[in-house]
């Protein structure tokens, strides 16, 4: 039974992380910028994703993953990427007609936003307890198994996640279904 509980209670952090990245992301987006402004956020971002397919997808999220898996950086990386990525889609919102009125949390919940979003709500967690487990001094064999599982996980989904991203920009196009991560 205790494995069960502790796999309960890391799902719940898991769970928090994930509604952080929402949390934040949803504020980013909702911040008001002038058109030059939204024009120059647009203008690096369709920098960053040039030439971008699966592969840059994925080496993109993993890099920015691995990041929020550091011990108490991690957190603030999330942070910052959630309140970065928001900016992005309002940004592109602010220069796209037809994506007045979405709502930019609707990114977030494609079969990709929801993979991704989990495993940014994922590494922010790890790094929050892997400073925990630093505080309370608790030996490093207790947890390195479980960040390199959970690391594992991580890239596994981040793949599949690249995947079904780059096929639905194939699919339906646009810039604005890679927003996470930025």
């Amino acid at each position: 039974m205790l494995f069960g509980h502790n796999i309960r209670r890391r799902l719940l952090f898991v769970l928090i992380g994930s509604l952080v990245f929402f949390g934040v992301y949803s504020l980013g987006a909702e911040i008001e910028m002038t058109q030059e402004e939204a024009q120059e956020v647009r203008d690096a971002f369709d920098e960053q994703i040039e030439d971008i397919n699966d592969i840059g997808i994925f080496l993109n999220n993993i890099r920015i993953a691995l990041g929020m898996f550091v011990p108490g950086a991690g957190v603030a990386l999330g942070v910052f990427s959630a309140y970065a990525t928001g900016n992005v889609f309002a940004a592109i919102a602010e220069g796209s007609p037809e994506l007045q009125g979405v709502p930019p949390q609707l990114i977030l919940v494609t079969p990709f936003g929801l993979m991704e979003v989990f495993v940014y709500g994922l590494a922010m967690s790890r790094s929050a307890l892997l400073v925990y487990y630093f505080v309370k001094r608790r030996p490093w064999r207790e947890y390195a198994l479980p960040t390199l599982i959970e690391l594992g996980i991580a890239a596994a989904v981040l793949i599949s996640a690249a995947v079904i991203e780059w096929w639905m920009i194939q699919e339906f196009g646009g810039a604005e279904l890679e927003l996470e991560g930025v």
